[in-house]
């Protein structure tokens, strides 16, 4: 065993100490357990650079206790929403939320100043778990939402529906700002759960509204597919322990088929009557993906054509990262980590754990298992959520 850091001594120290005083302040060990350990991660990125504080016991005790609280109110949103009866097409002009949604995307607004304004104030995401949403820094998304919140003040907006003229403008930033509050549901970035099921199901909701409202705009129909054929693994994606389950390694007949059926049906009727899109697109790959029964059996050959056309209409690094994924499917590890290498290059992509895990994951199908087993660690350390980087460490250990 290599010699501690300084931070690290530290940590090993006061980790029991935190532990015990988190667990008697709030009960449930678990939860408790989940909140000490993203304290702990915290202080392990923040403390090499600003310094230990004075108290460290005091500062981990302080972040853990809040995370907890954080834990405890999204536990208890998650009941309620659970028990509220199902409400698949709510009245779009009398809905609140909508209203809000169509504010945050004022015109007055910059685009991306409009997504993170929404996942502020529609979505409740914090400014940290925007930022990484948004692959930027997380001071940058801060200034944007105060700049965002002044603008629209300044113009003097009115908490009423708009017209479908004016709809029309807003829905870009709608529905990017829709996918990215259902992506932070359906896989969030950080804390001690992969779902969080209160924003993935009002992403939907909301996605409903707009789709009942405008039942001819083709990308409206797309994201809802996106969203219907994504949702339906959710069931499958977890252990009862909580431990993250591959796509490969899903139980299939756990998936949704009442969710994949819809999802098909309006993906299919949007490609055939209006001009395709980047959701679209999206939609038809994860349909690809759910009508496969067993995970051999599906179709890389046009998953790969269909990757090909989404970077031609909305380049970007997660869907070159995914093109990459494709292609080793097809022409094998080798040729997927030359892609790889190629597109680290990326500063959008630089130090990103999903770029480690893909790196990891063809390595060990190349046979280079100690540089895979690096991979998964390195990975593992760089994700902030908890069952990724169970999964991430639990490979690592497998190819010990």
């Amino acid at each position: 065993m290599g010699v501690l850091t300084p931070v690290e001594e530290v940590l090993r120290t006061a980790a029991p100490q935190v532990l015990g005083a988190v667990v008697r302040r709030y009960g449930d060990f678990d939860a408790s357990e989940d909140a000490v350990q993203e304290a702990l991660l915290a202080a392990a990125r923040q403390w090499p650079s600003e310094g230990v504080p004075d108290n460290p016991r005091a500062w981990l005790i302080r972040v853990a206790s809040r995370r907890r609280i954080e834990l405890a109110r999204n536990e208890e949103a998650r009941r309620r929403r659970e028990a509220l009866p199902p409400d698949p097409v709510p009245d779009v002009r009398g809905d609140d939320e909508l209203t809000l949604l169509l504010l945050c995307c004022h015109p007055a607004l910059t685009p991306i100043s409009q997504v993170a304004l929404t996942l502020r104030a529609v979505g409740g995401l914090s400014t940290a778990e925007i930022a990484r949403a948004l692959l930027v820094p997380e001071s940058t998304v801060g200034q944007r939402i105060s700049r965002a919140k002044r603008k629209i003040r300044e113009a003097g907006a009115r908490f009423v529906l708009p017209s479908d003229t004016e709809m029309t403008a807003l829905l870009p930033a709608v529905r990017q700002t829709l996918y990215l509050i259902f992506n932070e549901g359906s896989t969030a970035s950080s804390g001690s759960s992969l779902h969080r099921v209160e924003l993935s199901a009002e992403a939907i909701r909301l996605t409903r509204q707009l789709h009942a409202r405008l039942p001819h705009d083709g990308e409206v129909s797309g994201l809802l597919a996106l969203m219907l054929l994504t949702d339906a693994r959710r069931p499958a994606r977890t252990r009862p322990d909580g431990a993250l389950v591959p796509l490969a390694e899903q139980d299939r007949t756990l998936w949704n088929r009442a969710e994949i059926d819809e999802g098909v049906r309006i993906v299919t009727a949007a490609l055939r009557d209006t001009a395709v899109g980047p959701f679209q697109v999206q939609a038809a790959i994860t349909a690809v993906h759910d009508e496969a029964e067993r995970a051999e059996e599906t179709d890389w050959p046009q998953i790969l054509q269909l990757y090909r056309l989404l970077h031609s209409l909305a380049p970007g690094p997660m869907v070159t990262l995914n093109r990459i994924v494709a292609l080793a499917e097809m022409d094998g590890p080798l040729v997927g980590l030359r892609a790889l290498d190629e597109a680290a290059a990326d500063p959008a992509l630089a130090d990103h754990h999903r770029v480690a895990a893909v790196r990891a994951h063809l390595l060990e199908r190349a046979g280079d298992l100690a540089r895979a087993r690096e991979e998964y660690l390195w990975a593992s350390r760089l994700t902030l959520s908890l069952p990724e980087r169970r999964y991430l460490e639990s490979r690592a250990t497998r190819l010990r």
